[in-house]
Parts: C-alpha cells; structure tokens; sequence
C-alpha cells in the first residue's frame, strides 16, 4: 500500500517526520493497553505528518549577561555546582523539617493538584474508550420478541388479519478499517492529550511546592521583621523616658523631645502594616495546604531556623526543555496539533466500514436455534466525500493554522524557560551582593549608634544627631532581614525555573514519607 503524506510548514526548526509514528510509541506511558502500541508499529498508511519532538535550543550559558565590579568571594550566594538534575525535594536544602512537613501536607491535600489528578485520570480513561472503540470491532448481542397483527388484505382476504410472535437472537459485529489513519492520528491526539495533562499535573505539584516554600520564607522574614521593630520600639522608648528626665531637669530642649516622640510613634505605625502582612501570609499557607484559614495551627517559620545551601545544583541548559513541565506541556500540544492535521488529511479519504450479524429466528421461543431459523447477513461500505463545498480543506488548512500557532507558542514557552533560569540565576548574583553589602551597612550602623549614644550622653553631638542614627540603625536591620529573606526566595525560584526535580525517582517514596510525618505532626 502507497503511502499517503502531507507537510506541514510554519516553524523553521520543529519538523514533521515521516517516522511511522514512531515518535508517538516512544511517548507511551506505560499504562497503556499493548494493543495500541502494536497498532501504532503496524500501521503503514497513515495520512498527515508524523511527529517528532523538536531539538533542545543549542546553547551552553543560560545568560551572556552577568554583572561586573564585584571582587571574587564577596558575594553571600551559595556556590552553583554543575549537577545531571536536581532533587526533587529540592525542598530539603534549606534543612528545615517543619517546612519540609508543611510541604507535604499542601502535596496531600491541595484542591488545586487534585483537580490536576483528577483532569489526568479523566483524560486517561478517555483515551482507553477511544482506543478501545477505535482498535476492535462492536460486538453486541441482542435477544427480541415482539406479537405482530397483519392485515388480511394484505392476501386478499378482507376482514381476516393474521396474529402471530416472532422471536429473534442474534450476534451483530461492526468494525471500521482504518486504512488511511484517521484512527491512529485519533489514538496519537488522545494520547499527547494524556501527555499534556500528565504535565500540566506536574507544573501544578512543582508550583505549589515552590509557593509554599516562598510564602514561608516570607512569613519568617515578617515574623523576623516584627521582633527586630519590636525591638527598636522598646529601644526608643527607653530613649524617651531619658529624654523626659532631661527635659524635666532643663537640659533637652522640648522641641528635641517632640522629635523623640514622633520618631517612636512613626516607628510603632510600621508594626500593624507587619502584623497585617504576617497574619495574610499564615492564611495563605492554609489555603496553599488545602486547610480553612481558621481550622488548622501551623507551625510558625523563623528564619534563623532555615539554612542557606551552601550549594546549589544547576543542570545544563540544553536539558532544560526536556525538564520543564511547562514546556513538556507545550510540546505535547504541538503534538496534538501535529495529530488534528492528519485526522484533516484522513477525512478527505474513502471510509469502509464492516458488519456482520448471525442468529436465528422463530415464532415460538423453544424454536429457536433449530434447524431452519438461522439468519445471516454481511455487509461492506464505503463512504467517499465528493463535495462538501470546500468544508473538509478549509478545515485542514485550519488544523495547518493552528500547528503554526501551537509551534509558536512552543517557541515562546522555551524562551520563557530560558529567561526564569536567566533571570533567577542573576537575582542569585545580585541577592549576595546585596545581602553582603546590607551586612556591612548593619554593622556600621550599629557601631554607629553605639557612638553617637555614647556622644550624646556626654553632650559631645545633638539629639538630632542620635535620632538620624537610630533611624539609620532602624532601617539597615529591618533590610539585612529582607535581603537575607529575598536570596533563600530566590534560590527557591531558581529550582522551581530549573524545573523542580519532578523526573527523580526517589521523589515519590521520600513524598510519603513526609506526608505520614506531616499527618502525624500537624
């Protein structure tokens, strides 16, 4: 038989290869009934283009971009380290087991990541049917009795009718040949259908994973926040109370004194902006963990109780497009795309359908299957389309249309990947120069107003002088607390961007067994 084949142009380095759907049994889960993947080798004549997955970008750097003026060994990031892939509990790395439970209970009861596994079971049962209904013949049985009058004028006998059953078993079997490939293209779309939800399910564990750990990191930089403000407001007041005594005695001047109030006052107006954003991020980590905001008591996150890896996996960038969920989506409806162009090109063929029934007939019950009941019948079609007014081109030039649009979007999921790696990579950089740099401001700043305290008790240098260093002091301890929080975000961003670990084998049972932890503990 003559191979039948159509292109498909629109991207310049995604190709359609004629492979004998070779690509497609690659792809197989391995639930996957074996009949479908022998149909798929077997099959010769299918119309439209084979699919084959696009090659991963050629590039060896993530970014040409990197920032300059930094001496070697200043920065605070933790060191990357050229790694064949990450974990996936990458989680684990900031060693903090009240996180890596609170991960496990948002895996185990999130609605978001049950709706996802529940859209993949849906769609995988979906793809059963079809292969089921499109690989085997309709086999049904039926069992029919019916009492029947006829007319007797029907012989010529007017005003006599005849009254009589009719009984009637029998086998009925329909199959339709897939000579041109409409089926296997159906199977191929269902099952890069199966693939994209598989991903999809992926994207979804790895995100929420990633929004836990982020969110937790950012309620113990606001916890953090809070006791250091606290801190500085009791300091201040002590100020005052000093500032009273010597404004009492004649030596503190009363507008030095409103000054005083006024810099403890603004201070105390930042504490409920904290409290608020404190008591927004809790809430959030019972959603995120599929809990009521009021049901649950969660652990509370500090953090000088999570630690910075002291090294950080990077995967090479050429497989960064086979180890981002999202991207892996996105091929797989390329896929699909690359699958409706040939269930297009298989419509404008002949369709030959076969059926064949076999039982027997007879007016009583207990005659059935006898000698002379037996009833036979065998038939063959073909439907041809002659003229449908353009309908079945145009709608091939539309499935064309929108493999065009799926490689596009394909494209732009891969230069979205690149960039969250870029970027997440430079905001490392910058995150440790930054904290490095908040570090030494600090420091200075406390010296600072160790200083000027001591001064100012000695009239050496104006209260104005103590309060410009005490706000200073105020502001550099509150921006260490968010440098330090910005970099473990970012380093968390950074293995969510590389892809979050979910092709690691070891995942699974390490996820159980911090979901049993996880139901013991909270």
């Amino acid at each position: 038989m003559q191979k039948h084949s159509s292109t498909v142009h629109g991207s310049d380095h995604l190709v359609l290869k004629q492979q004998q759907g070779a690509a497609v049994v690659r792809a197989m889960p391995r639930n996957v009934f074996t009949p479908v993947v022998l149909s798929l080798m077997i099959s010769g004549c299918a119309v439209g283009p084979d699919f084959s997955s696009p090659e991963a970008p050629k590039v060896t750097a993530y970014s040409n971009e990197y920032p300059e003026g930094e001496p070697a060994g200043t920065s605070a990031q933790p060191k990357l380290k050229e790694a064949e892939s990450i974990p996936a509990l990458w989680w684990q790395l900031f060693e903090s087991e009240e996180l890596e439970q609170l991960v496990a209970l948002g895996l185990q009861q999130s609605p978001t990541l049950a709706a996802a596994k529940a859209r993949l079971k849906a769609t995988e049962e979906t793809f059963s049917a079809d292969q089921s209904s499109i690989l085997f013949p309709a086999v049904d049985a039926s069992l029919n009795s019916s009492r029947q009058k006829i007319s007797g004028a029907t012989f010529g006998n007017v005003g006599n009718g005849s009254l009589f059953t009719v009984h009637n078993a029998s086998v009925g079997v329909s199959y339709s040949l897939d000579l041109f490939g409409g089926g296997q293209r159906y199977l191929e779309y269902g099952l890069a259908q199966v693939e994209f939800e598989r991903f999809q399910m992926q994207a979804a564990r790895i995100t929420l994973a990633s929004n836990i750990v982020t969110t937790a990191i950012n309620e113990a930089s606001l916890r953090q926040q809070i006791i250091a403000l606290q801190e500085i407001i009791t300091a201040e007041e002590e100020q005052l109370k000093v500032a009273e005594l010597q404004f009492e005695i004649g030596v503190m001047a009363k507008a030095d004194l409103l000054s005083q109030r006024t810099a403890m006052a603004q201070a105390r107006t930042q504490l409920p902006a904290l409290q608020k954003a404190l008591a927004q991020s809790r809430h959030q980590l019972a959603t995120l963990t599929g809990r009521l905001p009021g049901e649950v008591t969660l652990p509370q996150f500090k953090l000088g109780a999570l630690t910075m890896p002291q090294e950080i996996p990077l995967t090479l960038p050429s497989k960064l497009t086979r180890q981002r969920p999202d991207v892996r989506a996105a091929e797989a409806a390329l896929h699909q795309a690359s699958a409706q162009v040939g269930i297009a090109t298989a419509n404008l063929y002949p369709n030959i359908n076969l059926s064949g029934s076999y039982g027997t007939e007879a007016v009583k019950f207990g005659g059935l299957f006898t000698a002379g009941t037996t009833i036979w019948g065998l038939g063959a079609g073909v439907l041809q389309p002659l003229f449908r007014g353009g309908e079945l081109h145009a709608r091939k030039r539309a499935a064309v249309a929108k493999f065009e649009q799926a490689a596009a979007e394909y494209r732009a999921s891969v230069l979205g990947a690149f960039q969250d790696v870029a970027d997440a990579l430079l905001a490392l950089e910058m995150d440790g120069r930054q904290l490095e740099l908040q570090k030494q401001s600090e420091q200075m700043a406390s010296e600072t107003l160790k200083l000027v305290n001591l001064q100012h008790e000695q009239g050496a240098v104006s209260f104005l002088t103590l309060l410009n260093a005490q706000q200073q002091y105020q502001q550099s301890r509150i921006s260490l607390i968010q440098a330090r929080a910005t970099l473990y975000a970012d380093t968390a961003a950074l293995m969510h961007a590389l892809g979050g670990g979910w092709w690691n084998p070891q995942g699974d049972h390490s996820a159980q067994t911090d979901k049993n932890n996880s139901e013991k503990q909270l």
